[in-house]
């Protein structure tokens, strides 16, 4: 009998409370997609995640990830905060390696100690793919911006690693920090001829010894604004290297997001390109905040 365990957790946090949350149920094999999706939409959070069983095919966990709208096959945070789950809670020998079977395939997840001790989940991103450019003008007026605020030295592009993200490279974290979706042709003009994607912006100021400060809409799913996205950073990540934005092909790099929503995360990426095959990481904290059964 399934027992319907749940932990809450925060991901790429620096304290409990800040980072993006997840919801992760256990042992739900006999629960169905409709009823995940309700579970979801329950939870409020941006995605929920339902780990199959406690025992392994393929090598790796079976585990389904749900946004408030409908299944989904990859995203960051919540692929690093199930790691976390099955590692401390299903899992008795707190495995450094562990792989999760996900719709976009199967995702290793490993564990690395920052230099405070501190446990950094990590996870292998499945290889980019680059799609449509859209024009600078467009990205600044889907962002309330000027077209001056875009950095128009670098291509504005749709980037995949499982889920596609516009990536926005602007010129400064002032232009990042006044961007908002501008409704109306944000979907008549980018929606509708481009699909639902994420959308990334960014700039290469930041606070403390941070790289980069990000944000993430998605209002196309119903999230206005994402505090930390693991799926879109990979994109970025992946961009980063492709068109060597700090002239070379290898990066590692601390990533802020979330601190306009009141909940400061940190990203690390690091990406390489050899022989025209990128290789994406993304990392963070994952702690934990609460535990359940669902009734």
């Amino acid at each position: 009998m399934a027992d319907n365990r749940f932990h809450v957790v925060d991901v790429f946090a620096q304290e409990q409370y800040a980072g993006n949350q997840l919801a992760v149920v256990h042992d739900t094999a006999s629960m169905a997609g409709d009823e995940m999706l309700e579970i979801t939409r329950e939870t409020n959070f941006s995605e929920a995640t339902f780990i199959d069983s406690p025992e392994t095919r393929d090598g790796g966990y079976d585990v389904r990830i749900f946004d408030p709208a409908e299944e989904i096959p990859f995203a960051g945070h919540p692929t690093l905060g199930t790691a976390f789950v099955i590692r401390e809670f299903v899992r008795d020998d707190s495995p450094d390696e562990l792989t999760l079977n996900l719709g976009v395939g199967q995702i290793p997840v490993h564990v690395e100690r920052d230099e405070d001790g501190n446990e950094l989940f990590w996870m292998n991103q499945v290889p980019p793919t680059f799609g449509e450019t859209v024009p600078h003008s467009l990205a600044a007026k889907v962002l309330g911006l000027e077209a001056s605020d875009v950095d128009d030295a670098f291509p504005v592009q749709i980037v995949s690693t499982g889920l596609p993200t516009l990536v926005v490279p602007l010129r400064s974290l002032g232009a990042v920090r006044r961007a908002e979706t501008n409704h109306e042709p944000y979907y008549e003009e980018f929606i509708e001829p481009y699909g639902g994607h994420n959308v990334v912006l960014f700039a290469p100021e930041a606070e403390d010894e941070n790289d980069i400060h990000a944000r993430v809409f998605a209002d196309y799913a119903g999230i206005p604004e994402d505090p930390a996205t693991g799926s879109s950073n990979g994109c970025l990540a992946a961009w980063l290297v492709e068109h060597e934005y700090f002239d070379t092909s290898e990066i590692d790099v601390r990533v802020e997001q979330g601190y306009e929503m009141g909940r400061p995360s940190l990203l690390h990426l690091r990406a390489s390109k050899a022989d025209d095959v990128i290789d994406v990481e993304v990392g963070g904290r994952v702690i934990p905040v609460a535990e359940g059964r669902l009734l």
